[in-house]
């Protein structure tokens, strides 16, 4: 498809043509990947970050967030829970630090859940140096997911501020070095922002498939008072069409990249309550279980009214598992479901 056909897709609203679209992503998906979906166990491992990006909760200037940093013992409790419920995989995210006591911490802790259980380890830290990637890779790390949030410079600055730490070239270096040191490498963007429009979105996804990503995790854009970009809230999509969109973009994605993992994410569950489901029957084919402690959960909130913030692991993965349960949609226990596009490469 080309950018203009893309563009096309996003702007029709016909919930006829939108059906047969999901549809048909579904169906793509059941014929490469599989009608299975992957439980990655999140883990919000700190919500300290040297960025300020425009858009974030946990922006650096933000004083009203009140900041912690799990300890150790606390992630390894979250990756045995994960292991003896039968996760293939856990996912370690966090705020962006570049400090190196943060960094042996996490090559630590890597090291340490390998030695005990046989989970995959997806890391979402932001940029860093390469040589810190590859530390944490040869560590036991094969999987990183690192958003552009926009693959359109004009839009990517708009969002981010002006200064030393934040520029588009160093994100796209980023995922160049990533790749290079052996990792699947993921991407992904926010729907809905303001300023954006369908041609926007039209070039990420064409971005997508340029980067020949292993997967990808976007969902909508949903505003926070304590950021910059809130005063542009007037300029962004309704709920319903954020959600519309979000799910748009998973079903063309799926066309796209038939292969490639793709995460329903928790930020669509704000807009819907089944909002991951109706990702999933889109074309998406994981879901990442919130393992935080829920006493500090509620500080790690990019966007306001995150669900499942007063629930405890046991109660966030039960109720995740049911609904697919409900939807008769097999779950890979046990399994990494690692990228197939990755492997075949």
């Amino acid at each position: 498809m080309t950018g203009k056909e893309l563009t096309e897709i996003l702007e029709d609203s016909s919930p006829e043509r939108t059906a047969a679209l999901f549809a048909e992503a579904y169906r793509v998906k059941k014929g490469t990947v599989g009608e299975c979906v992957y439980l990655r166990g999140l883990v919000e491992i700190s919500n300290i970050c040297r960025k300020n990006c425009l858009y974030c909760g946990i922006r650096r200037d933000n004083s009203s967030t009140g900041r912690y940093e799990l300890d150790s013992a606390v992630v390894m409790e979250a990756a045995g829970f994960a292991a003896a419920e039968g996760y293939g995989s856990l996912v370690i995210q966090g705020g962006e630090r570049t400090d190196r006591k943060f960094i042996d911490k996490i090559t630590e802790l890597l090291v340490e859940i390998k030695r005990k259980w046989p989970l995959g380890i997806t890391l979402s830290l932001g940029e860093q140096p390469e040589e810190v990637y590859r530390e944490w890779f040869e560590a036991g790390a094969h999987r990183y997911l690192l958003r552009i949030e926009s693959s359109t410079r004009e839009l990517y600055e708009k969002i981010h501020p002006v200064d030393s730490v934040h520029s588009f070239g160093t994100r796209l270096r980023a995922l160049e070095n990533l790749r290079k040191c052996g990792y699947q490498v993921g991407t992904g963007v926010m729907i809905g922002l303001p300023f954006q429009n369908a041609a926007h979105l039209a070039d990420d996804l064409l971005f997508f498939r340029s980067m020949d990503i292993d997967m990808c995790g976007m969902g909508p854009y949903l505003e926070h008072s304590e950021t910059p970009l809130y005063a542009y809230r007037n300029l962004i999509p309704s709920k319903e069409r954020r959600l519309e969109l979000s799910l748009k973009m998973v079903a063309l994605l799926r066309l796209l990249m038939p292969d490639i993992n793709i995460a329903a994410t928790t930020a669509m569950q704000v807009l819907a309550p089944d909002g991951r489901e109706r990702a999933i029957m889109a074309g998406a084919n994981v879901l990442m279980p919130n393992l935080t402690l829920s006493e500090v959960r509620e500080e790690y909130q990019i966007y306001q009214n995150k669900p499942g913030v007063g629930e405890d692991a046991a109660l966030s993965s039960s109720s995740t598992e049911e609904r697919l349960r409900k939807m008769k949609i097999p779950i890979g226990y046990g399994r990494w479901g690692d990228s197939l596009h990755f492997s075949k490469r």
